[in-house]
Formats: structure tokens, C-alpha cells, sequence
């Protein structure tokens, strides 16, 4: 397991998102209202819309295809039947923000 460098904590609007792709797919980082950021897959597991795309509220986001609410802090969607997205662990030091992945390096950055 390694700490990969993501970019600036200022790069994310609040409320906002921005993608990373990684050897494990698409990532969205999200920073909240409350200045956390929390890293999930971009794939909403209802009908598998971008999430990055969503309405960012609280620790959730809103999929922006079918109004599903996945929490940030555990991937898991709200009052749906069934349903979650795998989290990734952040930190940030001096507002630089780190995501911890496997061996595998960051392939690209959006």
C-alpha cells in the first residue's frame, strides 16, 4: 500500500468533485461543505451513473441519473434496497491531498 498524490485540497470546489483514474477505475474525490474530502468510486450502483457528477450535500452525494444517495464516509446507499461503492482512504497534509492505493500507481488525472 502506498500514499499517492492527488492534487491541492483548493483544486476541489466545496461541494464539488474531481476524478482521478487509477489501475482500480474511476475515483471521485469529493470535498464537502464542512472542507472534508472523502474519495468513492464514480459509479453509482443503481444504474451506474457518474457520481462525480452529483449533487453534493452533507457527507453524500446525489446520483444525478436516479436521485440515489450514496453516503461519502462508508460508499453505502441511503434507503435504497441495495447498494454501495467502495471508499478510499484521503489525508491531507499542508492541504495537499494523499489517496491510499495498492502498488499500483495513478495512471492519469482529470
Amino acid at each position: 500500500m502506498e500514499w499517492f498524490e492527488i492534487g491541492h485540497i483548493d483544486d476541489i470546489p466545496l461541494r464539488g468533485a474531481r476524478c482521478v483514474m487509477t489501475p482500480q477505475g474511476k475515483i471521485a474525490i469529493f470535498r464537502t461543505a464542512d472542507n472534508e474530502v472523502h474519495a468513492i468510486e464514480d459509479m453509482c450502483p443503481h444504474k451506474k451513473g457518474p457520481l462525480s457528477q452529483g449533487i453534493v450535500h452533507d457527507a453524500s452525494v446525489t446520483c444525478p441519473l436516479h436521485n440515489w444517495v450514496i453516503s461519502l464516509e462508508t460508499g453505502q446507499a441511503r434507503g435504497a434496497d441495495e447498494g454501495s461503492v467502495k471508499t478510499f482512504p484521503l489525508r491531507v497534509e499542508n492541504g495537499m491531498i494523499f489517496m491510499l492505493l495498492g502498488e499500483e500507481a495513478l495512471v492519469a488525472a482529470e
